[in-house]
């Protein structure tokens, strides 16, 4: 099995959207297409893509975040917004790769840090990160009350 890895295009945002649905199961499917059909025209984020056999099995999204981000001491920071791999291909090194194309891409943008964060019961994205050099910067719980 070859992989192959690439920037992705609005042509990709229908079959990203189709993967991105499985993680982020409050959206649907035509709301992640228009937001990826956005996410890649915008200079500021990037979709790579991951594919084996010219199907697409894992994506990962970044962009820059100019805003503060927890933990860090720069602005801009490369911000991973999102990455899956259909569960076939786990454990196989893909995502490191997908995470690896997202850091080049911040490094091109003139970035020193790069971030990210999870559910606080996401074990395996908690472990994901751990593995992959980030370090825990904070854990908060958010609050919301109707008014």
């Amino acid at each position: 099995m070859r992989a192959e890895f690439r920037k992705a295009t609005a042509e990709d945002a229908k079959e990203v959207a189709e993967l991105a649905v499985q993680m982020w199961t409050s959206h649907t499917l035509e709301e992640l297409t228009n937001e990826l059909s956005d996410v890649v025209e915008n200079e500021n984020s990037v979709v790579y893509l991951m594919t084996v056999n010219e199907v697409i099995a894992g994506f990962a999204q970044c962009g820059l975040r100019h805003d503060y981000v927890e933990g860090t001491e720069s602005s801009p920071v490369g911000y991973l917004e999102g990455i899956f791999v259909k569960e076939e291909y786990r454990t196989q090194g893909f995502a490191k790769k997908l995470l690896s194309c997202c850091e080049k891409w911040a490094r091109e943008m003139r970035c020193t840090q790069f971030a990210s964060d999870c559910e606080i019961d996401n074990e395996v994205s908690r472990k994901f990160h751990k593995n992959s050099g980030f370090k825990e910067a904070n854990r908060i719980i958010c609050f919301v009350k109707e008014i």
